[in-house]
């Protein structure tokens, strides 16, 4: 049995560490589940597991690369507290006194502002990091410290409310899906990508005379994403607006209600969507670019990097400034959920996205990581914590289990990089 499985994975070339953190999402689904009286599996749940979900998956995208080059970064949550708190305040006080509080530009001028400071909080930090040589730990320590406080130090600790309408559907909620058309449509075209990436790289195999994979194989692996896709759609248009929203957005938009009552579905939430865009782009950095080699080329052997041409100051740097911008699209998702920049924002998500991206099976030593295991982590992280909010479990109790779950999955990381080394070995 445990040779057919090796060569099944091997014939269909699947991540063995992906299957089995689905397996534990699986798992850890259907277990809380059965301990919250069936609240967990259920559309609205899931809807909002996945709006939760997003800015911590922006920030594990970015975070993957850190680690993959031998840094960390621990103060993406503090970045992502000082950056929603300047793009509240320059969305709901300084921009209206110059544009008016209807101007269209102003949740895209706060946005602006926002990624231009993540970035440049990111480009410090990796400077201090490249050109100084203080270790990426101590620098990051220090951020995680000085960005909570200049957070804090913008308003004095005042909480920034509301935020711009346009600005709000970034967060989710009842006006930031894309509704069921939308879904299906979005659906329609990641049914197409992934039909034209599986004949795209058979072809690529060919052309190089790479060994291809058996037929079946591609069509299983093609049918699994497929179906994947298909399973989030449904349970995405599965969850509908509540009568008395439905109905006054169908007045709104001057639409009869019919005497049954109206069934509007959210659909995708649009920070899911960002998030899985903010995923291609940093896995395709990662796996077809110049960039992307040269960050696990750093991260398997600097000495080597280095000594091969690599400018390996000026990659830290970049790593770091995409970590920042990043941290400032997860500010963006945080603040627009929240309608409101508060001191408190941001607060521990360092340790949720650390953790997510070493479950994800990103090392701690370098050179070995995914941008989709990171994200996947992610899920698996918020559906601990959501989990254990419907159980009732304190806060206290709650850090626990993730502190705990975060040094398994280290311990885990050692235990299969060993084993590797010793497969190859042998």
């Amino acid at each position: 049995m445990r040779r057919d499985l090796a060569s099944l994975f091997r014939a269909t070339e699947i991540d063995a560490r992906l299957v089995g953190m689905v397996g534990a999402l699986a798992l850890i689904w259907i277990g809380v589940d059965l301990m919250s009286g069936g609240a967990f599996l259920t559309p609205r749940n899931l809807w909002n597991l996945s709006v939760q979900t997003a800015s911590v998956a922006v920030m594990a995208s970015g975070m993957v690369l850190v680690i993959v080059a031998r840094h960390i970064d621990l103060s993406v949550g503090s970045i992502l507290g000082v950056v929603g708190m300047i793009m509240g305040v320059t969305q709901a006080e300084v921009l209206p006194r110059y544009l008016g509080y209807e101007s269209s530009l102003i949740w895209i001028a706060a946005l602006a502002v926002g990624l231009v400071a993540g970035a440049a909080i990111g480009l410090l930090q990796g400077l201090i990091v490249a050109y100084l040589g203080v270790p990426a730990f101590i620098v990051t320590l220090g951020g995680l410290l000085v960005w909570r406080g200049a957070a804090w130090w913008i308003t004095s600790g005042r909480t920034v409310a509301p935020m711009d309408d346009a600005f709000r559907r970034m967060g989710g909620g009842i006006e930031g899906a894309i509704g069921s058309t939308w879904t299906w449509a979005v659906a329609l075209l990641a049914f197409v990508a992934i039909v034209w990436r599986t004949l795209h790289a058979r072809r690529r195999r060919r052309k190089v005379g790479f060994a291809l994979r058996p037929v079946w194989a591609e069509v299983t692996v093609a049918g699994l994403a497929c179906l994947a896709v298909l399973a989030v759609v449904l349970v995405a248009n599965s969850y509908n607006l509540p009568p008395r929203v439905a109905e006054r957005l169908a007045a709104a938009r001057s639409v009869a209600v019919p005497p049954e009552g109206l069934s509007i579905a959210h659909g995708l939430a649009v920070p899911v969507l960002i998030a899985v865009a903010v995923a291609i782009v940093v896995t395709f950095l990662a796996q077809r670019t110049r960039f992307g080699r040269y960050v696990f080329a750093l991260g398997g052997n600097p000495e080597a990097a280095e000594l091969s041409g690599v400018d390996t100051r000026r990659v830290t740097v970049l790593v770091f400034v995409l970590m920042g911008t990043l941290c400032a699209v997860a500010a963006a998702i945080s603040t627009a959920r929240l309608n409101a920049a508060t001191n408190a924002q941001g607060t521990l998500d360092e340790l949720y996205v650390i953790a997510a991206t070493v479950i994800g099976g990103t090392s701690l030593g370098g050179g070995l990581g995914t941008v989709a295991g990171a994200v996947l982590g992610a899920l698996i992280m918020q559906s601990l914590q959501s989990g254990m909010v419907l159980m009732g479990l304190d806060t206290p109790l709650q850090n626990i289990v993730v502190g705990v779950v975060l040094v398994v999955a280290v311990w885990l990381d050692r235990l299969y990089r060993a084993r590797a080394l010793k497969g190859s070995v042998a």
